[in-house]
């Protein structure tokens, strides 16, 4: 262990001169001798991960913040980064301009996913995975999805009745099932025990280090992609030989007009995985939270969502959500806009820049990662009053530009924005309207790995309406 560990920090340190000098920042370049931003580079090659991933992201980004300023850099995940904390900042980063950073991610996770993802490209192959995907996540696509996510809601919430659960993993559990209806649509359930068992071995390993070794977790995890790529060459090769019509993100990257490989349809399609499952459930673990502390916003949310009841009632409609009902939820919407805004799912993002870049008079070298904080923006008391207030009526009216950015932002925004907000609504609406809960035992704690999640996964005790 000890030899490996010094070869790892032989290797940091090698990376991190090797970044220096390629990047000019000894001098010389276009740049001249300007200076790196502030901050600190920790350990050799581990950095300050550690710091970082074990405790509250707030406090991590806040006190850089406070003592460096709104740039600054710092190494996490075998990466030297800057990380950059303002409105403007993140809008030069992600927008006006994006050309000179390329969206990527840790090495780990790089390879876990497959270098074809969506994720890690610029330029015309990056727009026509994105138009593949909007074209099956637009609302005129999965306005058709209503019917079927609101059955897999009925049914978790069903099977969690009278039960102490772990609320995240059983969102994971959902949002993995929605993930996969959206991707096969309803050959999903052929596969989905093998995708699932794969998929969450592979996902263990997504913030590891990338260290192939026996026993570790991205050897492990490898392992697992390897496996899920195979099951996925098999469904492809199944559908080519069915020659059927499907309505769903693989028949959308299957067509014959995208001569995409296998390869780069397995990429995407795990990349389209890992992006609708954990986040989104994150999403719906605080919600359960903070509604639960929050009793007049969800008395508010109850009414709304019994309201749609009531008109099905006095219509004579069946009582089955329909598209146009998920039109009639602006305030659980405001709910949604609220939750992430304060738990901040996505802290930060990642880039990379392809060229020196200037910025405020420092120097952001090639190949550094740039990771816009969404987390510090979205608890600035400069963007939102009173930030750590849960107050979902702030968003009756827009935010300022650049302040609000759950999704990401520019060409890179995640093209699923949509489809997790349907199938939020659509849990939400059962949950508020049949089921009441409470938290077990106390919760003013947050775990990371890496979302910052209520303490173990808020447990909660589900139990039917109609039977208190």
């Amino acid at each position: 262990m000890l030899i490996i560990l010094v070869a790892l920090i032989t290797l940091g340190a090698i990376s991190i001169i090797h970044y220096a000098l390629k990047s000019s920042v000894f001098g010389g370049g276009r740049h001249g001798k300007l200076p790196l931003p502030p901050g600190s580079m920790g350990w050799p090659y581990i950095g300050e991960t550690f710091q970082l991933y074990s405790q509250n992201p707030n406090v991590f980004f806040a006190s850089k913040q406070k003592k460096y300023g709104s740039v600054f850099k710092t190494h996490i995940l075998g990466c030297p980064c800057v990380m950059i904390s303002s409105p403007e900042a993140a809008k030069f980063v992600l927008s006006t301009r994006a050309n000179l950073f390329k969206p990527t991610f840790p090495a780990s996770k790089e390879r876990m996913l497959g270098k074809q993802a969506i994720f890690f490209h610029q330029g015309d192959y990056h727009a026509k995975l994105r138009k593949l995907v909007l074209r099956a996540f637009m609302p005129e696509a999965i306005r058709t999805f209503v019917s079927d996510i609101d059955s897999i809601a009925l049914g978790t919430l069903k099977s969690l009745e009278g039960s102490l659960i772990n609320t995240f993993q059983e969102m994971k559990t959902y949002t993995f099932n929605v993930a996969l209806l959206s991707i096969f649509g309803k050959d999903e359930v052929k596969y989905r025990e093998d995708l699932k068992r794969c998929y969450y071995v592979l996902e263990k390993g997504y913030n590891s280090m990338p260290i192939n070794l026996p026993g570790t977790l991205f050897n492990k995890s490898m392992k697992a992609r390897k496996e899920l790529a195979q099951i996925l060459a098999q469904i492809i090769s199944t559908r080519r030989e069915m020659k059927k019509d499907h309505q769903d993100l693989l028949s959308s990257f299957m067509g014959d007009k995208e001569s995409l490989t296998d390869q780069q349809i397995a990429d995407n399609v795990i990349g389209v995985i890992f992006a609708a499952r954990d986040t989104t459930a994150s999403v719906l673990t605080w919600i359960i939270k903070y509604l639960a502390e929050n009793p007049s916003v969800l008395q508010a949310v109850t009414e709304e969502q019994e309201a749609i009841i009531k008109g099905q009632e006095e219509s004579g409609e069946e009582k089955v959500l329909r598209w146009g009902d998920t039109k009639k939820m602006p305030f659980t919407s405001r709910v949604i806009q609220e939750t992430l805004r304060v738990a901040s799912i996505l802290s930060f993002t990642f880039r990379e820049a392809v060229e020196d870049v200037e910025y405020q008079g420092y120097l952001i070298p090639q190949g550094w990662k740039v990771l816009p904080l969404f987390r510090n923006i979205h608890h600035s008391p400069e963007n939102f009053h009173e930030p750590e207030k849960f107050d979902p009526s702030r968003f009756e009216a827009a935010p300022k530009p650049n302040t609000f950015m759950p999704f990401g932002n520019g060409n890179h925004a995640c093209p699923g924005n949509e489809l997790a907000k349907l199938e939020i609504l659509i849990l939400l609406h059962h949950l508020t309207t049949k089921y009441r809960w409470s938290i077990i035992g106390p919760q003013n704690e947050i775990q990371y790995g890496p979302f910052a999640l209520p303490q173990n996964g808020l447990p909660i005790k589900l139990s039917l309406k109609s039977q208190e």
